[in-house]
């Protein structure tokens, strides 16, 4: 029975969250002072309150070395538990609020800009006619800007080809479809056989810039003498059908000038077209508010049925 109650009242947290935060203010402000100022306490009250914890613990948190306080190595522990504690409870207060709420005020969404617009256009004016009163925020992004928005907590979810760490990614029921291609005039289609690398290395290559912060050169297909690293598909798409280069483009982008003759796709040996996975993730997969979790259904239909369309 004596082992019972113990475990039991074991369980029963003696550290209240304002202990832990105050913990948290001291180590990551520097010390005491800094903590109570960032925390808008006194420090006589910040440093009870992480004696008191070290009390019920009977644990140091931090040792005296010279005239500065640094973690012990229990202390690093409780600071990296402590974190993920308050973080949890945020998430907790989040969810709630928004259970309680209903639809969330304002939604952000990154989309990567190979997603077509028109479907992401009617999918946005269709949660509109649902939930005229969520404003969406909408960020355009290329190759690591969708992950970083998540990781910033920017949005509350996004389409994109690249899973960040930490997240878990739903794959979309169709992949974008890439393909070079040029002005009907452009000299590649003058050459009138398959191209190489090798040929286009000789030709201005057109790319969209990487909207992440960290950028790479995945956004690069081939490495050529010439490029124009542009912000925008629109002005990419603008450029290649002027003559001013070839580019990658996805073709859901580029139907009209398809059609009409002034894009046409250049044959390269060995394989043009190439598909890109894309990913629907939420910012928070557990408890994604209501408008977002409903907004992302709209685009799984959407694109349900625009593929049993095409098939």
């Amino acid at each position: 029975m004596t082992e019972k109650m113990t475990s039991k009242s074991s369980l029963t947290p003696r550290i209240s969250l304002e202990q832990w935060r105050c913990l948290i203010a001291v180590v990551e402000q520097g010390g005491y002072a800094q903590a109570a100022e960032r925390l808008h306490k006194s420090q006589s009250s910040v440093s009870y309150a992480v004696q008191k914890l070290e009390s019920v613990l009977d644990l140091k948190a931090f040792a005296i070395e010279g005239r500065r306080a640094v973690l012990t190595p229990a202390g690093e522990m409780l600071y990296r538990r402590a974190k993920l504690l308050l973080e949890d409870a945020a998430g907790l207060e989040l969810a709630a609020h928004r259970a309680s709420a209903g639809w969330e005020a304002e939604i952000g969404i990154a989309v990567e800009v190979l997603f077509p617009t028109w479907l992401l256009l009617d999918c946005l004016n269709q949660f509109g006619e649902e939930s005229p009163q969520t404003r969406i925020e909408l960020y355009e992004t290329v190759i690591g800007g969708g992950p970083e928005a998540l990781e910033q907590g920017r949005v509350d979810l996004a389409i994109t080809p690249h899973i960040p760490k930490g997240f878990n990614g739903e794959p979309l029921p169709r992949p974008a479809r890439v393909i070079p291609v040029a002005h009907p005039e452009h000299p590649l289609h003058q050459l009138g056989r398959e191209l190489t690398l090798r040929d286009l290395r000789q030709h201005r290559h057109l790319v969209v810039r990487d909207t992440g912060s960290q950028r790479t050169s995945r956004t690069t297909t081939v490495e050529v003498a010439q490029r124009w690293t542009v912000t925008n598909m629109a002005t990419s798409i603008g450029a290649a059908c002027r003559g001013y280069g070839f580019a990658w483009l996805p073709e859901e982008k580029i139907r009209a000038e398809l059609d009409e003759g002034i894009l046409k796709p250049l044959s390269l040996r060995g394989g043009s077209e190439r598909t890109i996975p894309m990913y629907l993730i939420f910012a928070d997969r557990e408890s994604p508010g209501p408008g977002a979790a409903r907004l992302a259904e709209i685009v799984r239909l959407q694109m349900q049925s625009m593929c049993s369309e095409t098939d």
